[in-house]
C-alpha cells in the first residue's frame, strides 16, 4: 500500500535566511512546530527548483542533538516531494568533508548537512542544516537567497508522516508513496571518504613514520571531540595507519559533545595542548565538530614553494575554493574558526556605537599606509615585536576574475595589534567588542 503525503499549512519564521554555513539556531528554535519543515521545504524547492522531482540527496550530519529526529524530517518530506533516491549516513552521521564526496562520487543532485559546525551541541545548544550543491560544494549566495525568499511566503510543506525506519541498519529500503517510488540507501559513512583519502595520501609512507621505519616513532595524540571525526580518526589512524587506540580520544560521537565545545582551539582544546606541553608526543590535532575545518598559518606558502606547487590565499566564502577546484587548480583547501591573527580583523559593533568604530579603522588604514611603520619595535607584556608586514589584502580571483578587497585590515601577525588601533582612546571600551 502506498504512503500518503500529507500538505500542511504553515505560516513563515522571521529569519530563516543561511549562509554558506546554513541556517544555525538554537535547537529550542528548531524544535518550534512547523520550523524544521519551513526550512527544508524552502530548500527543497528553491535549491532544487525544476530538479527536484526524481532527483538524488545525500543526508548526514554530526552527530548533535536533534540530528535523528531531523534526518527521519527529511526523508519524510523527500518522500512526498518525489525525489527519487537519499542516500544517508549510518545512524544520520555524516561529516561535512564525506558528504561533499559522496555527492561527487555517486553524482547525485546534491546534499543535506545537520550541523552547526564547531558551535555547542546539546537540548540548550545549537543546531543547523545547510544545504551542499552537486559540486559538493556549499550552495553559493544565489542559492541561499532563493531559499530565504522562498522561506518569507512559504504557506505549506508536503510530508509523509508515516514513512517510518531504522537508522541503524545498513542497506536500502524501497518506499512506495501516491504516484512514484523512493529509495533510502543507509550507508557507512566512513568507507568511501577513507577510499578516497587512499587515493590522496601516502598511507604507507605515513604509516612508516608513525612506526619510526628508519627514524625515531613519531607519537601523535588526535582529539575529536566527540564530534563527528571520531570514527573516520579510528577507522584511519588505527585501523588503516596501526596508531595505538589510546592516542585518539574522545571518539564517541555524544549528542551534547560531551559537554565540550567542538571548537579546536587554545581554550576550548586545552587538554590537548596540556598534554603536548608535556613533550611525549611529536604530534597532536584536535577537530571541530562536523570535521571540516583545517589550520592554516603561513607555513603552507612554505611547504608549497619548496614543493613548487601553486598556492592561492583567498578571502573567506567557499566560493572561493570552490571556483578553483572546479577548474583543476586546487587539491587541497583549508578554512579555519581559530586563526593565527589578532582581534582587530573585523567589525562588531556590539555594545559600541558604529562613529568610533569607523574612526578606530580610519586610523588603522592610515597605519598600515605608512611603510615608515614596517620594521618598527613594539613591545607589550614585557616583549619586542617586530612588524613584518602590514597590507590591506585584496584577491583578484584567478577563474571569474572577481575582486575582492578589504578583506583584512592588517596582517603583521603581532600580539600588539590593540595598541596600534587605539581602540580604548577611541571607543572608551577595555575589550575587543568593536573588533572580534
Amino acid at each position: 500500500m502506498a504512503l500518503e503525503v500529507s500538505t500542511v499549512i504553515t505560516k513563515p519564521f522571521d529569519g530563516q535566511k543561511p549562509g554558506t554555513s546554513g541556517l544555525r539556531k538554537p535547537v529550542k528554535v528548531y524544535m518550534e512546530e512547523n520550523y524544521t519543515e519551513n526550512f527544508i521545504q524552502s530548500m527543497l524547492t528553491a535549491a532544487l527548483g525544476d530538479k527536484l522531482k526524481n532527483s538524488t540527496l545525500v543526508v548526514g550530519g554530526d552527530g548533535r542533538y536533534y540530528v535523528k529526529e531531523a534526518v527521519l524530517k527529511i526523508i519524510q518530506m523527500c518522500a512526498a516531494n518525489d525525489v527519487s533516491k537519499l542516500i544517508v549516513g549510518k545512524d544520520g552521521i555524516f561529516s561535512t568533508p564525506a558528504v561533499s564526496h559522496v555527492i561527487r562520487k555517486y553524482e547525485t543532485d546534491g546534499g543535506i548537512i545537520l550541523t552547526a559546525s564547531h558551535n555547542p551541541g546539546g537540548p540548550n545548544a545549537d543546531f543547523g542544516i545547510k544545504f551542499n550543491c552537486s559540486n559538493g560544494g556549499p550552495a553559493p549566495e544565489g542559492v541561499t537567497n532563493a531559499i530565504f525568499e522562498m522561506s518569507k511566503n512559504i504557506k505549506t510543506y508536503k510530508t509523509c508522516p508515516k514513512l517510518t525506519m531504522d537508522l541503524s541498519k545498513i542497506g536500502s529500503s524501497k518506499f512506495k508513496i501516491a504516484g512514484h517510488e523512493m529509495v533510502v540507501e543507509i550507508i557507512d559513512p566512513v568507507a568511501d571518504y577513507i577510499a578516497y583519502m587512499k587515493e590522496l595520501f601516502d598511507f604507507n609512507s605515513i604509516k612508516k613514520l608513525l612506526k619510526g621505519d628508519g627514524c625515531p616513532k613519531l607519537d601523535i595524540l588526535l582529539d575529536s571531540m566527540h564530534g563527528v571525526t571520531g570514527p573516520y580518526v579510528k577507522k584511519i589512524f588505527c585501523d588503516e595507519l596501526g596508531v595505538d587506540p589510546k592516542s585518539c580520544v574522545n571518539s564517541n560521537i555524544l549528542p551534547d559533545f560531551g559537554g565540550l565545545h567542538p571548537d579546536p582551539n587554545l581554550t576550548y582544546a586545552a587538554n590537548l595542548v596540556n598534554e603536548l606541553k608535556k613533550g611525549k608526543h611529536g604530534f597532536g590535532a584536535a577537530f571541530d565538530g562536523d570535521g571540516e575545518l583545517l589550520k592554516t598559518s603561513p607555513f603552507f606558502h612554505r611547504v608549497a614553494h619548496a614543493n613548487k606547487k601553486e598556492f592561492f590565499e583567498v578571502p573567506t566564502g567557499w566560493k572561493f575554493f570552490g571556483n578553483l577546484m572546479d577548474a583543476g587548480r586546487l587539491s587541497l583547501c583549508g578554512e579555519e574558526s581559530f586563526g593565527t591573527g589578532s582581534d582587530h580583523i573585523r567589525y562588531d559593533y556590539e555594545n559600541c556605537e558604529s562613529g568610533p568604530a569607523e574612526k578606530m579603522m580610519e586610523v588603522l588604514f592610515s597605519f598600515i599606509g605608512d611603510q615608515c611603520n614596517i620594521g618598527k619595535d613594539f613591545t607589550e607584556q614585557g616583549k619586542t615585536y617586530k612588524l613584518k608586514k602590514a597590507d590591506n589584502f585584496s584577491y583578484t580571483d584567478p577563474i571569474d576574475k572577481s575582486v575582492s578587497v578589504k578583506q583584512v585590515v592588517l596582517k603583521p601577525l603581532i600580539e600588539i595589534a590593540l595598541k596600534i588601533s587605539q581602540l580604548p582612546q577611541l571607543t572608551g571600551r577595555s575589550a575587543p567588542t568593536v573588533i572580534t
